[in-house]
């Protein structure tokens, strides 16, 4: 008995995507920043990549997943949110209040770090998070990242050096001017 083109079989999935759904989510939650929308784009992503494992020549299965994700979290956000794919940071919006600090003082300086971090990532020019989330949180190579954006690895190393840079000056002028719970320009 023959099967469709493009159908998969359980087997092939298991495979193919399951190992990679971790990562999967991490990239649609960078792109989409909604928990909730990340699974949403994440499951979107995954009816696709059965429907088109045909398709899958035995290659990367991780960078052709998150191709996938990519592409979908994309479609997601120009059909559900238009403005996010062009809108800069704005820090009114995104920048809580600067208040004292109250609680467990060692407890928030624990977290600090790792806020900032967030923080930071999250108000970097689409491309530059992008690479950087593929690259550092991800582990690919400069060639896996190429292929899942569909730009050239020269394209790759330098959003990678420039979205460094900018993250790099954010965590510093965060630090020295002492905020914890947002980033200033």
């Amino acid at each position: 008995m023959q099967r469709e083109p493009g159908a998969a079989s359980q087997a092939e999935m298991e495979r193919v995507v399951l190992p990679h759904l971790d990562a999967a989510y991490n990239l649609a939650r960078w792109l989409v920043w909604n928990p909730q929308d990340a699974e949403d784009v994440v499951q979107e992503a995954c009816l696709r990549a059965m429907r088109f494992i045909g398709g899958y020549r035995e290659g990367d299965a991780r960078a052709w997943l998150l191709r996938i994700v990519r592409n979908t979290a994309y479609t997601f956000l120009e059909k559900n949110r238009p403005a996010a794919l062009s809108e800069e940071f704005d820090e009114s919006l995104h920048v809580p209040d600067d208040g004292k600090t109250t609680g467990v003082e060692a407890e928030f300086a624990r977290s600090t770090d790792s806020q900032m971090l967030q923080a930071a990532l999250e108000i970097l020019p689409v491309r530059f998070r992008e690479v950087l989330i593929l690259r550092e949180l991800e582990g690919l190579a400069y060639k896996e990242i190429a292929e899942v954006m569909e730009i050239p690895m020269g394209t790759v190393m330098s959003s990678l050096a420039r979205g460094r840079e900018q993250l790099r000056e954010k965590l510093l002028t965060a630090r020295s001017k002492g905020v914890h719970r947002g980033l200033r320009e």
